[in-house]
Parts: C-alpha cells; sequence; structure tokens
C-alpha cells in the first residue's frame, strides 16, 4: 500500500533530577515517496502541495528545499555507505492540519530492492527551526525489530544535555508500528520516549473520524512542548543553554518558530 494511517500515543518519562512523565494521543501517516502524488488525487480531504483539511509538503521535510525527498534520502544514505537499489522509501509523519505542522520526529523506512529494511532516517525537529538526520543502517531484524545506537549530535531540548546517547528500538511498520528511545548521559538512562500506533486505511472517512477525535492535533503538538518545558521548570530542573548562545537562568533561550502556511 502505499499509504497508512496510524492511531495511536506518545509517551515520555524521565527519571531524573525530578520524575517526569507525559502521555498524548497522536497519528501520523505512513507515505510511500514514490506514491504520495497518486495517492492524494483519491482523496478529497488530503492534498499535495496546497491547502486542504489535511495536506503534505515536501519542503517541511528533508532540508526543506525543492530537490524531491527521494533523492535527498538517497544521498544521505550514499554518505553512510548505504544503497537501495531503487528500493521503496516510507516516511512516517504528521501531515498538516489546515496547513499547520510541526513534526518532532519523522522517520524514513528505507528498503533494498529485496525488501528488506536496510536503513532508518530519524529526522528531528527542533522548536527554533532546525532540523537534522540521524542516518542508521538497519542491521539484522529481529522479529521485525531493528535495534540501532547513535550519539547524540543535535540540540532539542532546552533541559538535557549534548553529552548523550540515544538507543532506538523500532518495529518495522505492519498492522502496528512501535518506536522506542531511550537517552542515556555518563550517569546511566535519563529519559525514554515510546511511540506506538494501530494501522488503519487512510480513507476520508478515516481523516474526517481523526480530525474530530484529534482535533487540531499539530497544533496541540506544539503546544503540549511548551507546556510540558514550563512543568519541567517549574520542578526546578536547570536550561542547558543552546550551543553558540547564553541565557540567563529562567529566560528563554530563543523564539521559538514552527512551519505553517
Amino acid at each position: 500500500m502505499s499509504a497508512a494511517l496510524y492511531v495511536g500515543s506518545v509517551m515520555h518519562r524521565r527519571v531524573r533530577p525530578r520524575p517526569h512523565r507525559l502521555r498524548y494521543r497522536v497519528f501520523w501517516m505512513l507515505l510511500d515517496l514514490d506514491g504520495i502524488a497518486t495517492f492524494a488525487e483519491r482523496l478529497r480531504l488530503f492534498s499535495l502541495g496546497r491547502f486542504n483539511l489535511f495536506s503534505f509538503k515536501a519542503s517541511d521535510h528533508g532540508d526543506g528545499s525543492t530537490t524531491p525527498l527521494r533523492a535527498q534520502a538517497e544521498a544521505k544514505l550514499r554518505n553512510a555507505g548505504i544503497s537501495l537499489e531503487g528500493g521503496r522509501i516510507t516516511l512516517l509523519c504528521m501531515p498538516r492540519i489546515l496547513g499547520y505542522v510541526f513534526n518532532p520526529l519523522s522517520i524514513y523506512y528505507c528498503y533494498a530492492r529485496n525488501g528488506e529494511l536496510a536503513a532508518l532516517i530519524y529526522q528531528v525537529h527542533n522548536t527554533f527551526g532546525e532540523r537534522h538526520s540521524y542516518v542508521l543502517a538497519a542491521g539484522d531484524a529481529a522479529d521485525d525489530v531493528v535495534s540501532q545506537q547513535a550519539k547524540k549530535t543535535f540540540y532539542v531540548s532546552p533541559f538535557l544535555d549534548m553529552n548523550m546517547r540515544y538507543a532506538f528500538r523500532t518495529r518495522i511498520p505492519g498492522d502496528a508500528l512501535s518506536v522506542s528511545i531511550l537517552g542515556s548521559d555518563t550517569q546511566g538512562p535519563l529519559i525514554t520516549a515510546v511511540m506506538t500506533g494501530r494501522r488503519r486505511a487512510l480513507t476520508d472517512a478515516a481523516l474526517l473520524r481523526v480530525f474530530v477525535t484529534h482535533p487540531l492535533l499539530t497544533l496541540k503538538v506544539i503546544g503540549g512542548i511548551h507546556w510540558e518545558a514550563a512543568r519541567l521548570w517549574l520542578k526546578g530542573i536547570r536550561l542547558v543553554p543552546r550551543p553558540g548562545t547564553k541565557a540567563p537562568t529562567g529566560q528563554p533561550l530563543a523564539t521559538p518558530r514552527v512551519q505553517h502556511d
């Protein structure tokens, strides 16, 4: 299938210096990069590159340029020594809703020509308008689950140090999907993030349903980020300056920017 809907939740749990936990209901689209245009023509509530109830704009992903997303992904894979030989690439992300989007994390599932998962690209967005991709070879998948590790190289949260490592555990999307990310620092495990969802057919009826059950989801994502940041600050968790900047204690590090029409 060229597209699917996954409806589920995101959970974060921090263990120190103060315990903190959050959980939000969310949904994502899984889109085949070679079939988005054809698929969009079948739907009334989803459009490619133009305003609709739900829409997809390529510049919200990758480097934001006009270079096709597949070409961008393949270039990143080549730099990592990975060749798909024409295999398909699917992208898990939140769509624009009424022209508004913010994706904290989007994932490219990159398959070899024989259909086996060859690599994953985890693209992270922060609230300062910056993007970064972790390109990781899939290796052997046990029970359709891939385990990977990477050193943190991108500033995301003002409450987390840069000296951290990520451990990814990702299930290849099928009837369900799951992604767990364990962030550890020099003292050990610090924070866990888990994304889970169940697959649904991506139809106009399904889109209308999630619009009602998850109203203005992408707006709530950015609102939730700031709400949880306020909770962490009230718990007394110190701010970590963004590289290249300085901020007085208790003051914002920068003015957040988001993507919208």
